[in-house]
């Protein structure tokens, strides 16, 4: 990031340069030069907005180092087929939001680097992006109301959006979903949820959680 500051802060000064250069040019009457410098500098003005803007956008993310902890999930129940679920993610302020269902699932942005991207030292990173919940029953799932939250802000320049979209534009980026599978809602049940470089994990941390994954696991099969 230092490199792509340093960049987008260079490319900045060029283009207040050049733009002086026009206006020098067009007061000597040569508009041909105030053109050429004129274009440059939007040129570099517009590049180097850009390396501030995507450097903003990964300052936005989580860095991502081994299996991580994202943090934790406690459910309580409202009436059939409707939680309280209360997310708790270390360094922000905890959100209670209302999922309907029998089970539940969270979505995370992800970022990992491939050459030529990889020579700028960077680290994968993270943002959480959606918590849904689903029924079991696939009558339900097709009639009954359902319940999907953004979890991540919307940036004029997201890093993660451009490079799903733009892919031959953004060579060296790896955006794609981290996803943890669903798991059952129940009352009192907490997860402990934690990121890999390529998938979220829900993992059971007291016994009304255990007992709803024992009990989907039975239905499963």
């Amino acid at each position: 990031m230092n490199i792509l500051m340093a960049a987008g802060a260079v490319l900045i000064l060029i283009a207040l340069l050049f733009l002086l250069a026009t206006y020098r040019y067009s007061r000597r009457g040569r508009l041909l030069r105030a053109s050429g410098a004129f274009a440059c500098g939007i040129t570099s003005a517009l590049l180097g907005s850009i390396a501030i803007l995507i450097m903003v956008s990964y300052l936005g993310y989580e860095r991502l180092t081994a299996e991580q902890l994202v943090g934790v999930i406690e459910f309580s129940q409202k009436s059939p087929q409707e939680y309280t679920a209360r997310l708790m993610v270390d360094g922000e302020i905890d959100r209670l939001l209302i999922l309907r269902g029998d089970e539940w699932q969270l979505d995370a942005r992800v970022i990992t680097w491939k050459p030529p991207a990889t020579i700028l030292g960077l680290e994968p990173v993270y943002q959480l992006e959606r918590l849904s919940g689903r029924y079991a029953s696939v009558d339900r799932e097709l009639t009954a109301p359902r319940t999907v939250y953004a979890l991540a802000e919307e940036r004029p320049l997201d890093l993660w959006s451009l490079a799903r979209k733009f892919p031959r534009l953004t060579p060296g980026i790896d955006a794609f979903y981290g996803t943890a599978t669903y798991v059952p809602m129940a009352d009192g049940a907490r997860y402990r949820i934690t990121l890999s470089r390529d998938a979220l994990l829900a993992r059971p941390i007291n016994d009304p959680a255990r007992r709803a994954v024992g009990a989907w696991g039975q239905v499963a099969q």
